[in-house]
């Protein structure tokens, strides 16, 4: 869903390892891989800012009844191996 531009954010459990790498921080791009490897599919997405939110359901937020660091995605930069992986139809902004 990242790949086709349709998902516009990621959630993750608000740790300290990973509000560890967003607090403070400025970032151009995210990447996001597909397992483990030198070869798995990766893309590279436009880094937006991130926030707390509950997030949306479809997307895989709003199911722990308590916020999530949210990291709000942009356009797809770049695509390795990506072989299927689908691609975005129309920009979003």
């Amino acid at each position: 869903m990242i790949a086709s531009g349709e998902k516009r954010e990621e959630y993750r459990v608000p740790s300290k390892w990973i509000l560890s790498r967003l607090e403070g921080k400025e970032y151009d791009r995210v990447e996001f891989k597909n397992g483990y490897g030198p070869n798995v599919p990766t893309i590279e997405v436009e880094y937006l800012g991130w926030h707390f939110s509950f997030g949306k359901r479809e997307w895989g937020g709003g199911e722990q009844g308590k916020p999530f660091a949210t990291i709000r995605l942009g356009r797809v930069l770049s695509r390795t191996n990506a072989g299927a992986l689908p691609t975005a139809s129309t920009e979003h902004r």
